[in-house]
């Protein structure tokens, strides 16, 4: 695949994962959703590294990494899964947004892999800024809305530490390897969940509900999960991380625009400002350096 057809692959992807997920989990409840997204990408990852005929390390570094990673995938899906039954899927867009900051602020304490500068301090402010505005208007949607988001947020943080415990073990195991790694590890943990929480099958007789959360399951263990995630992985590989790094901008707005389209979800102006403000945030904190030095040349 070319490099610009998956970036916007990845694009559309990221975009459609979260109203997937709120679909996924009507008429099945979340944690059937997400256990049987996870068994699916299991399968699919497990065939395609027979097919592919690449190798599964079982070393110690690829062993550390297989659980930091499905420790933290389990964390996060588990929340966001929780979370979509109160929030849209434009807020999980959007709240998911902040990764690349919540990330990059980890690295700076775990990795002590940059500076605070001040162009990256005022986009972290920006995108608090945002989150703040986010959960004021996340306020007028409902009863569990608050609820959701503060959940939700945790479920980022956990993704972003996540990212963070991987870069610092190292590991060069093939990324679908990794992935079905963490799918191994995360994979009981979801049953456990499921089993304690509902244990029951879903009634597969409910209509066009039931066929439009079978549909969107499918989508997210297939398209979502493993796709998404090897042309992530491809682009890291061939292009440069500031372009990589427009698609945490894009996604959020398509999002939101998919959401109310699709979905008919509300979108009250704090969400619209709050977006904003992360996506503003982002941009500062990845490229503001370079802003001030192209407009201090131009005076």
């Amino acid at each position: 695949m070319s490099l610009p057809a998956a970036f916007v692959s990845v694009i559309m992807i990221w975009s459609t994962t979260p109203l997937a997920i709120k679909w996924s989990t009507v008429g099945i409840g979340s944690s059937f959703a997400v256990l049987s997204r996870m068994t699916v990408s299991v399968l699919v990852c497990a065939l395609a590294l027979a097919v592919l005929r690449i190798r599964f390390p079982l070393h110690r570094k690829a062993l550390h990494s297989y659980l930091a990673s499905g420790l933290s995938m389990f964390g996060a899906m588990s929340l966001t899964y929780w979370s979509a039954q109160f929030v849209s899927s434009g807020m999980i867009s959007v709240m998911y947004g902040l990764s690349p900051l919540i990330t990059s602020f980890a690295a700076m304490l775990w990795l002590k892999e940059e500076a605070f500068t001040p162009t990256k301090l005022i986009g972290m402010l920006l995108g608090i800024t945002g989150l703040v505005l986010v959960f004021h208007g996340g306020l007028g949607l409902g009863i569990g809305a608050a609820s959701g988001l503060a959940v939700l947020f945790v479920a980022v943080v956990m993704q972003s530490l996540g990212l963070v415990w991987l870069k610092k073990i190292g590991d060069d195991s093939p990324p679908l390897a990794t992935t079905l790694g963490a799918l191994a590890v995360g994979l009981p943990l979801f049953f456990i969940v499921w089993w304690f929480s509902d244990g029951h099958l879903p009634d597969m007789a409910n209509g066009a509900i039931a066929a439009r959360a079978i549909v969107a399951t499918l989508y997210l263990a297939t398209i979502g999960s493993v796709l998404g995630f090897l042309l992530y992985y491809y682009m890291i590989k061939h292009m440069e991380a500031g372009r990589i790094a427009l698609i945490a901008l894009i996604t959020p707005v398509l999002a939101l625009l998919l959401g109310h389209g699709l979905n008919n979800e509300e979108v009250l102006p704090h969400v619209w400002f709050g977006t904003a403000f992360i996506l503003l945030g982002l941009g500062m904190h990845r490229w503001g350096a370079q802003w001030l030095a192209y407009f201090s040349v131009r005076r």
